[in-house]
């Protein structure tokens, strides 16, 4: 089975070759371009079909069949300096695809069925040299979910449930001289996949204008063969790490509740949720933080048209994994071998150089064009604006302090193509 869906999502993995960037952490902040151009809400206000992740009780809103195709052009911009100067990741553009069908197939039953690009990060600085090489380090995560969405509803109330298939593919190489001689060593292991299995859970209730809805999301446990632990293996060898770190890396659990009211042709929406990456294996080792999502979304439906307005913040989930000085870390080894006390040194270097999630702050637009009673196209634009982290990571060569300064920036064109009937 695992090799089979391997094959059938080669194509639509290929789409995202390049690394892509996701908004909350490494997620997207919504799935589909009425959710993105609405901060990403979806949690207590229906997309039709898209709902089947944001809250799969939501499809209930199908008066028939929908189905929607549609993709998102994602355009991260990432810096990195080690010191020597900002030098740009060439992972600045990439597809996601999506597609989504639900049909209502009675006065209480819904069901669907969905492919979707969930997730994603990366960096490319494989063409650097000199001190503006950041260590030649390239990393590409991509993530696709395929679900069943199926809800029930009576009486205003609605739960659903999605079961999903969750493909993943995973790359991190770099390179960095581990032997003291001068000469940079390649650290990779080729690209790795896994398919893995979770769960959405959703419910909603409808009262007169107004709709309530809440969320759960499972953890789902990814596995990439030797590509975390060959990544950290040479800074286990210094002692840096206790240990070489294990091969999962698991996209966290998530929660959340929205509300949605209408009057007239507006609609304002809100969600809160929190994606647990503190409690999820491999980003936990990495020191990332819980966070907390807040989104705002606004929509004016006219008369064969739909404008929408957004807003989405999370503070970063990466902070400082416990760096020391060079002063510090000596002074608690009591000796000259300080790289026992360095791992959040090389955490961060980790972090910063090779996943730099650090975007907050996200400003969408969309529309709704109808083309005809079953036809309709969905656009929306996301902005993020630069964020600047600055972290300290490993000392250099001379035994000196060393900080590395990431800045990231993002912009991303969402298209869309409905069909009802």
């Amino acid at each position: 089975m695992k090799r089979s869906i391997k094959l059938a999502v080669a194509a639509a993995v290929a789409l995202t070759a390049t690394s892509s960037f996701a908004t909350n952490g490494d997620h997207l902040i919504g799935l589909g371009a009425k959710a993105r151009g609405m901060g990403g809400v979806g949690i207590g206000v229906s997309h039709g079909a898209e709902s089947a992740l944001a809250n799969p009780a939501l499809i209930t809103s199908v008066k028939g069949t929908e189905v929607s195709f549609g993709g998102t052009i994602f355009m991260p911009k990432v810096s990195a300096d080690m010191g020597a100067g900002y030098t740009d990741s060439a992972s600045d553009l990439s597809m996601i695809p999506e597609v989504s069908l639900a049909s209502k197939l009675s006065d209480n039953f819904y069901m669907g069925v969905g492919m979707w690009g969930t997730a994603g990060m990366g960096v490319d600085y494989r063409d650097g040299t000199g001190y503006t090489s950041n260590m030649n380090m390239v990393t590409n995560l991509q993530l696709m979910q395929f679900g069943l969405p199926m809800a029930f509803k009576a009486a205003g109330f609605s739960l659903g449930v999605t079961p999903i298939i969750q493909y993943g593919a995973l790359d991190i190489n770099y390179k960095t001289d581990t032997n003291g001689d001068g000469t940079a060593e390649n650290y990779g292991n080729g690209v790795a996949q896994d398919i893995a299995y979770g769960y959405t859970l959703g419910a909603s209730y409808e009262i007169s204008s107004a709709t309530v809805g809440m969320v759960y999301k499972s953890p789902i446990d990814m596995e990439y063969k030797g590509q975390l632990s060959s990544a950290t293996a040479p800074f286990a060898a210094m002692g840096i790490f206790p240990g070489a770190m294990g091969d999962h890396l698991e996209q966290p659990a998530e929660i959340g509740v929205g509300a949605s009211y209408k009057m007239g042709g507006n609609t304002i929406a809100v969600d809160y949720k929190q994606i647990k990456w503190a409690d999820a294996k491999g980003y936990k080792d990495f020191g990332w933080d819980n966070q907390n999502v807040l989104a705002l979304g606004y929509e004016y439906a006219g008369q064969g048209y739909a404008i929408r307005l957004g807003y989405n913040h999370a503070k970063s989930p990466i902070s400082d994994a416990g760096a020391m000085t060079v002063a510090q870390a000596g002074a608690a080894a009591g000796g000259p071998n300080i790289y026992p006390y360095l791992g959040g040194n090389a955490m961060n270097m980790f972090n910063l150089l090779g996943f730099p999630a650090i975007v907050e702050t996200h400003y969408t637009l969309g529309g709704t064009y109808e083309v005809s009673k079953t036809t309709s196209f969905d656009l929306a634009y996301i902005y993020s604006p630069e964020t600047t982290t600055t972290l300290m990571t490993m000392p250099d060569s001379l035994g000196n302090d060393h900080t590395t300064s990431v800045k990231h920036s993002q912009s991303a064109l969402s298209v869309q193509l409905n069909y009802n009937f």
